[in-house]
């Protein structure tokens, strides 16, 4: 049996609660980090709460084996006196939509291979894709988890925005986010690269820009030029 505790109540913890609630092996309790007054022992405590709380709420603690679940956040970076981990899970959470662990990568480190093995048995409790990746590694993975997520949904949102400008059902675009997102399981994401900035389409792009305004021309412009020079 693996005692958990987890520290905050926002989109990770919620996921990780539901998930270790559901193996025997596991017993989790959840606090409020603003409420550390009362701290339950464990054997693991995570702590998942926002990047710029993590050092505060960690000096707080004084459990076994203390662990972030940040992607941006180095591991020397937690403020307790004891134990230092790291469980980050490289995917987008949502309360509103449910997570398959399953897929789901979990990048671990610890001050050593006793810990790390402790980590590695909580997480393929829930999941099946462990990997041992270090601070400098993780930082790397959450700048380009950044553009393929989060940048990606904004622009996302910004075809949304056009469509519905224009009166058309943004829908219409979801089998393409689907087909180029599976595209990219099979090639790289530059030879899977289409559209009218990597043909050089000089008139489509002046068409394109006149519809678009003045933000939108300029997230436009950048990202085709770095397009067409390869970066």
């Amino acid at each position: 049996m693996i005692s958990v505790l987890l520290v905050g109540n926002g989109n990770v913890a919620f996921h990780l609660k539901n998930a270790f609630l559901k193996v025997d092996e596991i017993k989790v309790t959840q606090i409020n980090s603003r409420k550390l007054e009362n701290i339950p022992k464990a054997d693991i405590t995570i702590i998942a709460v926002s990047d710029d709380a993590i050092a505060d709420v960690s000096s707080k603690i004084n459990t076994n084996l203390v662990v972030h679940t940040s992607g941006a956040c180095r591991m020397n970076e937690l403020n307790n006196s004891k134990r230092k981990g790291v469980f980050y899970m490289l995917q987008t959470f949502s309360k509103e939509k449910e997570i398959d662990f399953s897929q789901v990568p979990f990048c671990l480190e610890a001050e050593n291979n006793d810990d790390y093995k402790i980590l590695e048995k909580l997480a393929k409790s829930i999941g099946k894709k462990v990997h041992q990746i270090d601070s400098k590694q993780r930082k790397a993975l959450h700048v380009s988890a950044v553009f393929v997520n989060n940048f990606t949904n904004h622009l996302y949102k910004i075809g949304n925005d056009i469509c519905e400008e224009h009166n058309v059902p943004f829908e219409i675009l979801q089998p393409l986010i689907l087909e180029t997102a599976s595209k990219i399981q099979l090639l790289s994401p530059k030879k899977a690269q289409t559209g009218p900035a990597i043909r050089n389409d000089k008139k489509t792009i002046k068409n394109h820009l006149d519809l678009l305004d003045k933000k939108q021309q300029n997230i436009y412009k950048i990202l085709t030029k770095s397009i067409q020079n390869g970066n």
